[in-house]
């Protein structure tokens, strides 16, 4: 038992917590990046791409190991969810491999520093996932504003681009009113308790409170916070303003994918722990807010000429989806189903936006109409679009398909009725846009003898990129997608079995 006891703090001293151990992967990553950038003087070198792959693929296997080991638990409806935390850590890191793979021909024909992305794609990472394991309301917030102030960072990373620098500064100021709101409202909950910082005392202390004014004003000053980072209606005005304006399409790929993990953890944690006494009165507030998101986001999209701000209108939709299954009574099916749905859609997602990386790369384009007869072009690039757009508009029999029938169908379950029929319709809606870019594709013709010219033309065309780590992230997205619509039984049913 001494020997036990002695090797366990030789290894604690060596280790540190074994619980942060995916963290401190990804940080040991960053950190060799930069110090490997300062040694070859901002040369990009490909051992900087190697060594962020090395340490999220690490993160990967030490998150996994620690499943049933090291686990956060959250309680919601009298049930305790076990291994949240490695679940939604998992999630990021999977976000993070795919979004680096995304990026290492578009910073190599752009010339841009590659540390420097790699950097603040780690740094938000290791923060997001802090995120989903905090038990105190300031870790949470220093957390979440890591995560926020490395995609601020990255969706300037084109400096030299004027439209990336008005991105940048509508996020930032976008971002700093959302953290000054869900810091208000944290400070309300510290004060209300009685000075108390952990999730599950503040929780015990607000049973007991007769403020009830002060903890409605908590209350809502949350949801405002978090509203802005999930991009809910009326909070996701920067939403499609930014995705357009950054340049670097990977970039806006890391957006698209980590906001829908991490905040919606911060979210479950946050309103699932220290309100769930209070859960009929926000339920209403939420509920109303994802159903705007859903009905705005599809009919706005359907407008759209830019693919990428076509792209964060749907986004805004999806987080309305994913909060059916935040907002299910029914906690055991409606977190399961709300986390393989989201894990279908990062890899829709991320595929999706691996297409259009790439035909940017080759023509220095954003304009949907420039599709047009893309199928004679490059059949390669063709397949991507079909087969991963009716996915993600909801059509059978790809992944998407079973992960919204599950998702909608708990959620109908718990009673969430208007925003499941919402749900319906517009993702019916959402099929036009979808289905008419592959008609664009196989149909149209682009009668324009000159090249479009935008922003990014000069830069970053460049003709032949074959058998890239884009197509190898496209490949294991296509590939992912199709196997998890095979196999949704069984995934739906590890995730239930896994969370409880």
């Amino acid at each position: 038992m001494n020997y036990t006891n002695f090797t366990s703090s030789g290894l604690f001293l060596l280790f540190g917590n074994p619980s942060t151990l995916p963290e401190r992967f990804l940080i040991f990553g960053l950190i060799t990046v930069i110090v490997i950038d300062l040694a070859n003087k901002g040369k990009n070198t490909i051992w900087l791409y190697q060594i962020s792959l090395i340490s999220i693929l690490i993160g990967m296997i030490a998150s996994l190991c620690q499943w049933q080991i090291q686990s956060v638990y959250v309680q919601l409806n009298n049930n305790w969810i076990n291994n949240f935390s490695s679940i939604f850590r998992f999630l990021l890191l999977i976000c993070s491999l795919l979004c680096v793979l995304l990026s290492v021909d578009y910073v190599r024909c752009s010339k841009m520093s590659l540390a420097e992305f790699l950097f603040f794609v780690l740094t938000a990472g290791s923060g997001g996932m802090v995120l989903c394991w905090a038990n105190d309301l300031i870790t949470l917030y220093v957390a979440l504003e890591s995560l926020s102030l490395s995609s601020c960072f990255l969706s300037g990373y084109a400096k030299r681009d004027v439209r990336s620098n008005e991105a940048t500064t509508k996020f930032l100021l976008m971002s700093g009113a959302s953290s000054s709101l869900l810091l208000y409202g944290f400070s309300l909950l510290y004060g209300i308790s009685g000075g108390q910082l952990q999730l599950d005392k503040i929780a015990g202390e607000l049973v007991f409170s007769q403020s009830l004014v002060v903890i409605f004003t908590a209350i809502a000053f949350s949801i405002a916070g978090t509203a802005f980072k999930l991009s809910l209606v009326p909070f996701h005005q920067w939403t499609p303003d930014v995705y357009e304006g950054v340049s670097p399409i990977p970039v806006v790929a890391f957006f698209s994918v980590t906001s829908k993990v991490a905040a919606p953890a911060l979210f479950t944690r946050l309103f699932g722990l220290i309100f769930s006494s209070f859960s009929n009165d926000w339920h209403i507030v939420v509920g109303l807010l994802a159903t705007s998101s859903m009905i705005l986001g599809n009919l706005i999209a359907v407008t759209q000429i830019s693919m990428k701000r076509m792209l964060a209108y749907p986004s805004i939709s999806q987080i309305g989806y994913i909060m059916i299954g935040v907002l299910a009574a029914d906690s055991e099916n409606g977190y399961a189903s709300m986390i393989t749905y989201t894990f279908i859609y990062i890899l829709m997602n991320l595929g999706t936006f691996a297409r259009i990386t790439s035909f940017g790369l080759r023509t220095g384009t954003d304009n949907i109409r420039d599709y047009a007869g893309l199928y004679m072009k490059d059949p390669v690039l063709t397949f991507s679009p079909v087969v991963r757009s009716p996915s993600l508009g909801g059509i059978p029999p790809p992944s998407g398909f079973f992960g919204k029938l599950y998702l909608f169908w708990h959620g109908w379950k718990a009673g969430s009725y208007p925003s499941v029929l919402v749900a319906l319709v517009t993702s019916v809606i959402s099929i036009y846009y979808y289905l008419k870019i592959i008609k664009l594709i196989f149909t149209g013709k682009n009668g324009r003898n000159d090249a479009p010219t935008t922003y990014i033309r000069n830069s970053l065309v460049s003709p032949s990129i074959s058998k890239s780590p884009i197509e190898i992230a496209m490949i294991i997205c296509a590939l992912a997608s199709i196997l998890s619509g095979i196999l949704i039984d069984p995934i739906i049913g590890i995730t239930r079995n896994t969370l409880f």
